[in-house]
């Protein structure tokens, strides 16, 4: 999954917005009974390479992808793994955008 959005914020203050978020934005995905645990970020530069894995009863299912962050936007790499099959693609498209745009508004 690939996101770009827009921002109006300096590169510091999106980066710092991104920081404090990137667990937040993976907890509001319609995923039931999920719990995150195992999260993980380190920033190189302006980019931030994450992980973490969903958890279900004994299912896992582990996420990890990348944030760029530029002067005008926000690119999130993800890769969802087994939930790109359960969920439905264009409603965890949405649910991300919107939270990352809540976040640096």
């Amino acid at each position: 999954m690939r996101i770009t959005i827009a921002h109006k914020k300096s590169k510091a203050q999106a980066i710092q917005a991104v920081d404090r978020a990137i667990e937040e934005v993976f907890r509001g995905l319609p995923m039931g009974p999920m719990t995150i645990i195992d999260q993980k970020k380190t920033w190189t530069g302006s980019t931030m390479t994450f992980s973490l894995i969903a958890k279900m009863g004994f299912l896992k299912n582990p996420i990890s992808g990348t944030v760029e962050v530029t002067d005008q936007d926000v690119t999130i790499d993800a890769d969802l793994g087994m939930l790109n099959k359960v969920l439905p693609q264009e409603k965890v498209h949405a649910s991300v955008e919107s939270r990352i745009r809540g976040l640096l508004a």
